[in-house]
């Protein structure tokens, strides 16, 4: 029974698929992959025209090559107008579009939109948090729509 709920766990690790941008070295692993920032791309599934530009840092050495390590918490977004934006459906007023294993078991980044009614905006935040605790280090991006669209909310 356990297997079974750890592999859909696992199963269920993402909303969306991230696009690697691209990454730079940080620091230099004799054995596994050195250390690194990257770069990934999301786009907002439910908002076309718009995608967040997500940048962490990824653990590599041993444990990073084996999948075992834990990436630290610290991530920065910048959220922008693609294309034409549009809205097809209503939004949350608050939503994950996005949520990402960073360690084998425990540890998720998240990006959260929230529909700002007030200014017409989109705002994305991304953090991390544990199974036990999470961290207060968080990054936000917003997104305005032109007023003559009014942001469609459930």
């Amino acid at each position: 029974m356990r297997i079974a709920v750890f592999a859909a766990l696992l199963a269920t690790s993402s909303l969306l698929h991230a696009e690697s941008i691209g990454s730079v070295n940080t620091v230099f692993k004799l054995l596994g992959p050195d250390h690194k920032i990257v770069v990934d791309a999301y786009d907002d599934p439910a908002v076309n025209g718009v995608t967040c530009y997500v940048s962490r840092a990824k653990t590599g050495g041993i444990k990073g090559a084996l999948g075992v390590a834990e990436d630290k918490s610290n991530a920065s977004i910048a959220c922008r107008q693609v294309g034409p934006i549009s809205i097809p459906k209503p939004l949350p007023e608050q939503e994950d579009v996005f949520d990402e294993r960073l360690s084998l078991l425990f540890k998720r980044l998240h990006i959260v939109r929230m529909v700002d009614k007030k200014r017409n905006t989109l705002v994305y935040l991304t953090y991390s948090d544990k199974l036990l605790e999470g961290s207060p280090q968080n990054s936000v991006t917003a997104v305005p729509i032109e007023r003559s669209q009014p942001i469609p909310v459930k």
